[in-house]
């Protein structure tokens, strides 16, 4: 996606990188919480690389072998931000 359609505003976010951003919080929060770490701030560094954090905190997810339950919620919120991007 073009940086300037990430940097367009998308609500309930400022911007769809946000969202995205958000996503991958979702996702990082999910893995902390099967791996019993403790969860971590993803940070914000840029437009560009927020479809990069979403693979790696997605990746990291898998990684950790989740359940049905887990691997159900984690689809859930990659369907909702895919369907409205």
């Amino acid at each position: 996606m073009p940086l300037a359609r990430l940097d367009a505003p998308w609500p309930p976010y400022a911007t769809r990188a946000d969202g995205a951003r958000a996503l991958a919080q979702r996702l990082a929060d999910r893995a902390a919480d099967l791996g019993g770490a403790p969860r971590r701030v993803v940070p914000d560094v840029g437009a560009a690389a927020v479809g990069d954090q979403v693979a790696v905190t997605g990746a990291d997810l898998l990684a950790l072998d989740p359940g049905p339950d887990d691997l159900a919620a984690m689809a859930a919120d990659l369907r909702e931000v895919r369907l409205s991007l």
